[in-house]
């Protein structure tokens, strides 16, 4: 009698692949919101509050979420 025991991950090979891709679009969207500040607090600067950083990036986020959402709710063949 020999038991063999492979260890049964949760989702596929897919379903990690599309995790990952969702992640990197998540880390792309705060890299996109970053920076727009200024060295000296006494000087304003307009950059913070720009297109990218304020409908852009939060987009972006988002469909990162939808996309890691999607992934774990894949379902597996």
């Amino acid at each position: 009698m020999e038991n063999n025991n492979k260890p049964e991950f949760l989702f596929d090979k897919v379903n990690y692949k599309i995790l990952l891709v969702g992640l990197a679009v998540i880390a792309l969207g705060f890299i996109l919101m970053s920076g727009g500040g200024s060295d000296d607090p006494n000087v304003y600067n307009k950059e913070m509050f720009n297109f990218r950083r304020i409908r852009l990036a939060p987009t972006v986020v988002l469909l990162g979420f939808g996309i890691t959402i999607y992934s774990i709710l894949k379902k597996s063949k």
